[in-house]
């Protein structure tokens, strides 16, 4: 039992510093020290750094499905749902400012090294972008303009991020969101027609 908890106490802290700090630059000490452990106890439960990212990735999968779980439980309304995906800018936008993305600077940082984790790492973005393509088909979009949209999403949030972490600006997450939301509303509908919502 004890095991488990110290080998999920450097999981989250490895978590927490790779965000942060970045893969590359934490280093096995970086994380023993945070956990407060020594390196031997450290290398009891991992063997190498990237052991360590495959856990990260793995629980940063199980975390996004249990979110968008929790978002498909929170309401029937496929609209509501995507706008929960638009309010996550607005409750992270501190972390946001201060380092980024976490799913996008690791898919950044990975791509850079050529790392053999990169898919993996893809794989979160990728949840959130079937998730999305999924609820503009619950809205009535067609396969092809459903990819198009949760893309399009993505590719929004994504750059919201890096100009939030560049210009440390709250008010510009909460415009960008603002103007997400209203992106959503004006969308054709199916067969169209413009949305009248709000």
């Amino acid at each position: 039992m004890l095991a488990a908890s110290t080998r999920d106490q450097i999981i989250t802290e490895a978590d927490t510093l790779f965000y942060e700090s970045g893969f590359e630059a934490t280093s096995f000490s970086d994380i023993a020290s945070a956990v407060g452990i020594s390196r031997g106890n450290f290398y009891y439960h991992f063997k190498s750094k990237d052991e360590i990212l495959d856990a990260v990735i793995a629980r940063r999968l199980v975390s996004t499905r249990e979110m968008l779980e929790r978002w498909e439980a929170e309401t029937t309304d496929p609209r509501e749902r995507i706008m929960s995906f638009f309010r996550i800018l607005l409750v992270n936008r501190t972390k946001i400012m201060a380092f980024g993305c976490p799913v996008g600077t690791l898919c950044a940082e990975l791509a850079k090294l050529d790392h053999m984790a990169r898919g993996r790492a893809e794989d979160i973005l990728a949840l959130f972008r079937d998730w999305l393509e999924g609820q503009f088909r619950a809205l009535g979009h067609g396969e092809d303009e459903a990819n198009d949209f949760a893309l399009h999403v993505l590719m929004r949030s994504q750059g919201l991020a890096i100009l939030a972490s560049a210009f440390r600006d709250a008010d510009y997450v909460r415009k960008e969101v603002d103007d997400l939301a209203d992106w959503l509303d004006r969308l054709p509908a199916p067969g169209g027609q413009t949305s009248t919502r709000r």
